[in-house]
């Protein structure tokens, strides 16, 4: 009589394991989830696309016509079909200027939320894993960071940059000294929130197993423990995203942002700001629907894969 043994079962695949996991579960049964991410995905998609969508291109002086400059939108008399939104005060396409102006903000945003994640992760994991002296001075050094508003650092290193290499340089490398400010000023939220899971985590077993194997404590850090603490910071990048082009737009409004060459939302506001009171409203006002538009999106995505994340909300 033979007996027949049954192969143990292969292990479900990373992709199974999405469409099995409680993540994609809530997304399928929440309808604010999927317009928060249809609508971000086709801003991002439309900045990325400018180029290609956009009817004229903002940058090139040889297709601006002062002439035509401060046209209302399609919906109002006295516009032009040739401009869907109208035109700015230099007589750009608002239209083609948003496009350019939310990929400049979009870049903004995440190359700050990148550097951001970079300082505040391994400032987390160094004050939490190792502590003693080390946590001691991590986290003072961030109580101090946070003692200084964004718009504070900005205003002080914008006018010592203006002043030391001149407003050209400043204007040149606009975008690299925005997202190295907005970076620089808001890593303690990152250092916090991992320090925070950093030392939940290094009291369970497995660091112990890890330890006893004699494993470095750099390895036991970056291949142990951070695997464990990625779910809190995808829920405060989604925050900061928001929160950096926010912060670019009001540093813009205050003249230490994006040049009026190359504007980014936020620039494209204060531009438009002046001209309120003489009708063309919409100079500003729509460039800032978008940016509303594009900011509440990640928030209420942020807000959405908090819920989801937390644990006490878990229901397999």
């Amino acid at each position: 009589m033979s007996t027949q043994t049954s192969s143990p079962a292969a292990a479900p695949g990373r992709w199974q394991r999405l469409r099995d996991s409680f993540l994609l579960y809530s997304f399928k049964r929440d309808r604010g989830a999927q317009l928060c991410l249809a609508i971000l995905l086709a801003l991002v998609s439309m900045a990325l696309l400018a180029p290609w969508l956009a009817p004229t291109d903002p940058y090139d002086l040889a297709q601006i016509d002062i002439l035509a400059s401060e046209l209302p939108p399609f919906w109002i008399d006295g516009s032009d079909p040739a401009y869907v939104l109208g035109t700015d005060a230099q007589g750009r396409d608002l239209w083609s200027i948003i496009l350019y102006g939310t990929r400049v903000s979009l870049l903004i945003g995440f190359g700050a939320v990148l550097l951001q994640a970079l300082l505040g992760v391994v400032f987390g994991l160094l004050a939490g894993y190792l502590g003693g002296r080390v946590d001691a001075v991590l986290m003072r050094l961030a109580d101090i960071q946070l003692s200084f508003s964004t718009l504070m650092v900005a205003i002080v290193v914008g006018a010592v940059v203006k002043a030391t290499l001149g407003g050209s340089f400043y204007s040149d490398y606009a975008i690299l000294m925005l997202i190295l400010i907005i970076g620089l000023a808001e890593w303690p939220q990152y250092a916090r929130t991992v320090r925070a899971s950093v030392l939940a985590e290094k009291r369970k077993e497995y660091v112990d197993a890890a330890k006893v194997m004699g494993l470095k404590s750099r390895r036991i850090m970056f291949r142990h423990v951070l695997p464990n603490t990625l779910s809190p910071i995808f829920v405060i990048s989604t925050v900061q995203i928001a929160n950096a082009i926010i912060s670019e737009a009001a540093l813009s409004f205050l003249g230490l942002g994006m040049p009026e060459t190359h504007p980014s939302l936020g620039s494209l506001i204060k531009a438009g700001f002046d001209y309120l009171q003489s009708g063309a409203w919409w100079i500003t006002l729509i460039p800032g629907a978008f940016l509303v538009v594009l900011v509440l999106s990640i928030n209420l995505l942020g807000d959405w894969l908090r819920d989801v994340m937390n644990p006490r909300l878990y229901k397999g």
